[in-house]
């Protein structure tokens, strides 16, 4: 895989966009944010927001509308950086070996950028004027250790929490979070074969995160750094069960 894939989340599905989804590219300072974001479906709450990977960008989310099976709105953030790839962006930069070698172990330590990366994504959710009704938070790849780092060190409100072919990032600070976000729904895939970020990683977290009280639903594949058909039923599944209350 060519470095300025990693991140790209593959979709599956019919090819053609609902005619319910009206989707914008807007500006988020009036929610407190720095953030654009992407935004379809019907107005929230539930408010479904995913973001992105890295080299990908908010509007590759766009096909998952969909496929994920949601009544409210989604929201797509775009990520403050941006990269080689046309149209690619980031939560924070990377320094990019052969793609093959895969990211280095980032559990012990706390990348450059990270901190502003969550504190802009903790201060959109918190300006949502919906903000006191059902907010998922989720992510694919980099988005996903953005969607943690929200998690597990901010306050922020959250119904449930989705995590899709992540990794550790300054673990044992995430760690001392786990127990303030006892019994909040966890949704965390990962392919066996993923060359890019390492399966043991989420192994780990999804058994620490249940250790700690946590509602973790874990969903391994065989597969590599992509977002399969099976993942996203397994997703809907989940989904419905967080409306549901179950």
């Amino acid at each position: 895989m060519p470095a300025v894939a990693i991140g790209k989340a593959r979709s599956w599905g019919s090819g053609r966009w609902l005619p319910v989804i009206a989707a914008v590219l807007v500006a988020s300072s009036a929610c407190g944010s720095s953030l654009e974001v992407l935004t379809a479906g019907r107005d929230g709450p539930p408010t479904l927001v995913l973001l992105h990977g890295y080299g990908s960008s908010a509007q590759e989310w766009m096909p998952f509308t969909q496929s994920i099976v949601w009544p409210g709105r989604f929201v797509f953030p775009q990520g403050l950086e941006r990269t080689e790839r046309p149209g690619g962006r980031a939560w924070w930069p990377l320094e990019l070996g052969s793609a093959e070698d895969g990211l280095p172990d980032l559990a012990q330590s706390r990348p450059k950028g990270l901190t502003s990366a969550a504190a802009a994504v903790g201060g959109l959710l918190n300006g949502f004027w919906w903000r006191r009704a059902h907010i998922v938070l989720g992510g694919f790849s980099q988005g996903a250790m953005v969607a943690s780092d929200v998690a597990f060190r901010s306050t922020a409100r959250l119904s449930a929490l989705v995590l899709l072919s992540g990794t550790p990032v300054d673990e044992a600070s995430w760690r001392r979070g786990y127990a303030a976000r006892r019994g909040l729904p966890v949704f965390i895939a990962h392919g066996r074969d993923d060359a890019v970020l390492p399966f043991s990683g989420s192994e780990r977290m999804q058994r620490d995160l249940a250790a700690s009280g946590l509602r973790v639903t874990w969903v391994p594949f065989d597969g590599g750094h992509e977002i399969p058909a099976e993942v996203v039923i397994a997703l809907n599944q989940f989904l419905r069960s967080v409306r549901e209350g179950s």
